[in-house]
């Protein structure tokens, strides 16, 4: 039985819950995502495979997922790269924000979501349970084609794209 670490809205811990039942109830708990860029500013997206248990098949950062009970958030984003992805970095804190979006399966994400990026040209080897594909774009496609077509991307994504639109700290291209 996976559990996710339940917080409240400033980010202490309140206690554990079953994954599912967190996402059917909608309950607030931590999670991350990473945001790769290779060494030519591009982000790493990878399409979330159909087999998921929302969101499949759409477009979404590189990794994003719960930290386990007592493990720390960069050290799960460090994890997830590399059972996902295949890709092994360090990434760093960013921001982190709060957002609530009902979803398919009747399932509702209500996360604290603790945003990491980082930098590599290592080439990703997909965990086909996780992800389908993957594609490097450059920031100014990615925030156009949000644009056009935003139901193609996760929730969170769209979310994380706009805020990444007004920093200064994104790799630029």
């Amino acid at each position: 039985m996976e559990e996710v670490v339940l917080v409240n809205p400033k980010d202490d811990e309140v206690g554990t819950m079953e994954k599912m039942e967190a996402h059917l109830n909608g309950v607030l708990h931590r999670a991350f995502s990473v945001l790769v860029y290779n060494s030519e500013g591009q982000m790493l997206l990878q399409k979330r495979a159909q087999s998921k248990y929302h969101s499949g098949g759409l477009w979404t950062n590189a990794c994003c997922s719960h930290p386990k009970p007592g493990e720390d958030n960069a050290a799960a984003a460090k994890r997830r790269l590399i059972e996902e992805l295949g890709i092994n970095a360090d990434p760093e804190y960013l921001y982190k924000f709060i957002y609530k979006a009902k979803l398919d399966n009747n399932l509702t994400e209500h996360e604290y979501d603790h945003v990491f990026t980082c930098i590599t040209d290592q080439q990703p080897h997909l965990n086909k349970a996780e992800a389908e594909d993957y594609k490097y774009v450059d920031m100014k496609e990615l925030f156009e084609n949000i644009d056009a077509n935003p139901d193609e991307y996760t929730f969170w994504f769209r979310m994380i794209a706009e805020n990444l639109k007004n920093r200064s700290e994104i790799p630029a291209n």
